[in-house]
């Protein structure tokens, strides 16, 4: 399978296991998964982005992120389990 398979070019939402995923989402994710363990960033920056990883958490486990891949950071693997 391929991404267009998914969601074409001129689709920019799907809805997976009952829930609304917008394409990007895990490139998002992965974005700020990033900058939350960077610690040159500020803490208005991590918790920007922790806050968007929070709001993402329903999409990627819809899509069964978390069951095909474990995040290696432990901390930031905490936080996702935790919320």
């Amino acid at each position: 399978m391929r991404a267009e398979d998914l969601l074409p070019d001129n689709v920019n939402q799907g809805e997976f296991n009952g829930v609304v995923v917008r394409k990007g989402s895990v490139g998002a994710f992965l974005a700020n998964a990033k900058l939350r363990t960077d610690p040159t960033r500020s803490a208005l920056e991590r918790a920007t982005a922790e806050r968007h990883i929070i709001e993402a958490l329903p999409a990627l486990r819809a899509l069964g992120l978390f069951d095909a891949l474990q995040i290696r950071d432990e901390e930031l693997r905490s936080f996702v389990e935790v919320h």
